[in-house]
């Protein structure tokens, strides 16, 4: 098995709904905001060439969106998944799998594009399944009145009409073992229903693709909850029972949305768990 980071463009986010009740005083010390109030944001893939299969766990924002669409997100730095993707040797027609953390459009819509005359929509990659899980496409395809612009119908019902999408089998925890694409998942319900957080077994490690479960270095302490969760309370308990399995198993921490940190590795403290190590894909994927 290899593992391979995409980084497949940054962006900016408020830092108030970042990090919720938690006063910018504090959460800019380790988010510095800019003059608009704004924090550096990436969206890092992850892609894992095992055996024959190579699989692509969320693919950013995608390009199709109007002018008008990404202005409100301030897109900066020259990353795509195309040329991500290229450097190291690989094309979009080579995946075989797309795994979606959750179908949030930052997750999600580069799985789907505009067709050759822009008339309509089609998938990204042509030769890929496209996997979420049945409770999340429920959720996602009747989205509730907080989610509702998150969840774009462009990026989500190209993946069914091209008979691509597939599910994977649930569990009765918060746990399920060896799904269908060969790792480990932790269900996480309080940022959105049924996020899939991945944790792939590499070189006698862990490493686990945080998603939005985790989404910077900042977002450690426990209240740091950022304003988008739909269930912030949950986010609080799913948060600490996670991070101390991280703690006590020593994972590697992938995480997709920190511009500036891509994997780390946390430890107990007095204050809880908190940050030990700080490492570049190059240091644990290579």
């Amino acid at each position: 098995m290899k593992l391979y980071p995409i980084e497949t463009g940054n962006f900016k986010l408020d830092g108030g709904a970042m990090f919720g009740v938690v006063p910018k005083t504090i959460w800019q010390k380790t988010n510095p905001a800019d003059a608009n109030n704004l924090i550096d944001i990436a969206a890092r893939s992850l892609l894992i060439e095992d055996g024959n299969r190579l699989i692509l766990i969320d693919t950013g924002m995608g390009n199709k969106q109007s002018d008008k669409f990404f202005s409100y997100y301030s897109l900066w730095g020259d990353h795509s998944i195309v040329r991500s993707l290229k450097q190291y040797g690989f094309h979009r027609d080579d995946i075989t799998d797309v795994f979606m953390t959750h179908l949030h459009f930052d997750h999600c819509g580069g799985s789907v594009q505009w067709n050759k005359d822009r008339t309509g929509y089609e998938p990204a990659f042509k030769n890929a399944k496209f996997w979420t899980n049945s409770k999340h496409w429920e959720w996602a395809t009747q989205p509730n009145r907080r989610e509702k612009a998150s969840f774009l119908k462009e990026n989500l019902l190209p993946m069914e009409e091209s008979g691509q999408l597939s599910f994977t089998a649930l569990s009765d925890t918060d746990l399920i073992t060896n799904c269908e694409l060969g790792f480990d998942i932790f269900l996480a319900d309080g940022h959105t229903e049924k996020q899939m957080i991945p944790l792939i077994k590499y070189k006698d490690n862990t490493i686990a693709f945080m998603a939005d479960l985790l989404p910077t270095v900042g977002h450690l302490p426990l209240p740091y909850v950022m304003g988008y969760d739909t269930r912030p309370l949950l986010t609080l308990d799913e948060k600490e029972k996670f991070l101390n399995i991280a703690a006590d198993n020593n994972y590697y921490l992938f995480l997709e949305h920190d511009a500036h940190n891509e994997i780390i590795t946390v430890q107990h403290t007095e204050k809880g768990v908190r940050l030990k190590d700080i490492y570049t894909c190059n240091d644990i994927l290579n």
